[in-house]
C-alpha cells in the first residue's frame, strides 16, 4: 500500500495538461459572476449572399445561388437569364447574430457569416442586406458590411495553397442595425423596485453567500430564490433610475468567494484534462498496462520460367507480432486532493489518453466523487 504526499505543484502527466481549478484564488466581484435584470438574449438567423469575392466565390452546381442573385436582380427592375449567371464571385452564407435585451433600437451589434456553398473562401466580400429573425420569424435585425475572416486563402496555378486561418466563415462588425428591439423583461431595472440577480454558474452555496454579503452591508434586503437566482427588493429611497443604476453598481462592486462545484473537464481532441479543487477519488485499485500489436507485410514474387507465357504473381505475407505489457497495479488510499490523484497516474506511467480512460473508467466504478465532461 502506497502513501501519496499531498504535492502542491502542478504534476506533467506525459504531455497532458492537468490544469488545477481553485477556488483559493480570492474573492470576486458579483458583476463578474451574474447577470442584471433584463440580460436576456435571443438567437437570430437569416439568409444572404456575399459579393465582390475574387473568384471564390460559389460554383456552378449552388444553384440556389444563381436563383438568388436572379431573384435580387429582378427586384432592382432587370431580368435576366438564370442560366446566364455566373456565380464565381458571389456566395451564399447563412448569417447569425445573438439580439441581448440592453440593445435598442438603432444600436448595431456584430454578426457571423458562414459560407453554405462551395465557394473556397469569403475574403475581401461585402455581405448584402440580409434580415435575421427569430424562431417566429419576428424581424430584429438588419445586416450588411464588409466580411472580415482574419486570414487569407492563396492557390496559384500548378495547385498550391497558403492558408492562414479558416476562411469559409467571417463576421461584419457593427454589421447588424437593430431595428426592433426586445421586450422589457418584468424585472428591467429602470422600471422596477425588485430586480433579481442570476448566477452565471448556477450553485446553491453561491448563491446564499452573495445573498448574505448584500444583507450585511445593505440591510435585509436579499434572498435567494434557488441556486442561480437572487432577489433584492430595491429600497424606497431609491426612486429614479440613475439613483437604482448607482446603487446596483455598488452591489456590482462587492466580493464574494464563490463555490465551484466538483467537476472534471476532459477534452479527447488535444488530450486536455481541467480538474476542479474538490475532485476526490474513493479508495480504488489502478492497473495500468499497454497491449502493442505489431503487423508486417512481406511481400513474395512467384516469377514464372523463360518462355513458360506465365505471369508474375506479387503476394504478400503478414505476420503479426503482439507485445503485452505486464500491467502496474497501483491501490490509492482516497485522494482527497487533485494533487493525489495528478500524482498517482504519473506514478504508474499514465499516457494522456491512458489518463481520459481511466477517468472515465474510475466514472464507471463510482470511485470518481465528480461530475465527468467530455467535449
Amino acid at each position: 500500500m502506497n502513501h501519496l504526499p499531498k504535492a502542491k505543484l502542478l504534476t506533467a502527466l506525459f504531455g497532458a495538461l492537468l490544469i488545477i481549478v481553485s477556488s483559493a484564488s480570492g474573492a470576486v466581484r458579483i458583476k463578474d459572476i451574474t447577470t442584471v435584470g433584463n440580460q436576456r438574449t435571443i438567437d437570430l438567423i437569416g439568409y444572404g449572399l456575399v459579393i465582390g469575392l475574387d473568384g471564390s466565390g460559389d460554383g456552378k452546381n449552388a444553384s440556389f445561388t444563381v436563383q438568388s442573385l436572379a431573384n435580387l436582380i429582378e427586384r432592382m427592375g432587370l431580368t435576366v437569364d438564370v442560366n446566364s449567371i455566373k456565380v464565381k464571385n458571389v456566395a451564399s452564407v447563412i448569417v447569425t447574430a445573438k439580439l441581448s435585451g440592453h440593445n435598442r433600437t438603432g444600436s448595431t451589434i456584430d454578426v457571423t457569416v458562414s459560407s453554405v456553398g462551395d465557394a473556397s473562401s469569403l475574403q475581401g466580400g461585402t455581405l448584402l442586406m440580409t434580415p435575421l429573425s427569430d424562431i417566429t420569424g419576428q424581424t430584429y435585425v438588419l445586416a450588411q458590411g464588409p466580411v472580415s475572416i482574419g486570414g487569407f486563402n492563396v492557390s496559384v496555378e500548378d495547385g498550391t495553397r497558403i492558408v492562414n486561418n479558416y476562411t469559409l466563415v467571417g463576421r461584419v462588425p457593427g454589421g447588424g442595425r437593430v431595428t426592433h428591439s426586445m421586450p422589457a423583461a418584468p424585472d428591467d431595472i429602470s422600471s422596477t423596485s425588485d430586480i433579481t440577480l442570476t448566477l452565471k454558474a448556477p450553485d446553491y452555496t453561491t448563491a446564499a453567500r452573495l445573498a448574505s454579503k448584500i444583507n450585511i452591508v445593505y440591510g435585509r434586503l436579499a434572498y435567494a430564490i434557488d441556486e442561480a437566482n437572487v432577489h433584492i427588493a430595491l429600497p424606497d429611497s431609491l426612486s429614479s433610475p440613475n439613483e437604482r443604476m448607482k446603487f446596483m453598481s455598488t452591489i456590482g462592486q462587492l466580493k464574494i468567494n464563490p463555490d465551484i462545484a466538483a467537476r472534471v473537464v476532459i477534452n479527447e481532441k488535444t488530450g486536455t484534462i481541467v480538474a476542479g479543487e474538490h475532485v476526490s477519488i474513493a479508495p480504488v485499485a489502478i492497473a495500468h498496462g499497454t497491449i502493442t500489436v505489431n503487423i508486417q507485410n512481406t511481400p513474395i514474387i512467384s516469377q514464372p520460367g523463360p518462355f513458360s507465357g506465365g505471369e508474375t504473381i506479387v503476394t504478400s505475407e503478414s505476420s503479426i507480432q503482439v507485445e503485452d505489457e505486464s500491467a502496474r497495479v497501483m491501490y490509492m488510499n482516497e485522494a482527497v486532493s487533485i494533487a493525489d490523484i495528478a500524482h498517482a497516474l504519473n506514478t504508474i506511467g499514465a499516457t494522456p489518453r491512458d489518463i481520459i480512460a481511466i477517468f472515465q473508467a474510475l466514472k464507471q466504478a463510482g470511485a470518481l466523487r465528480a461530475e465527468l465532461i467530455i467535449l
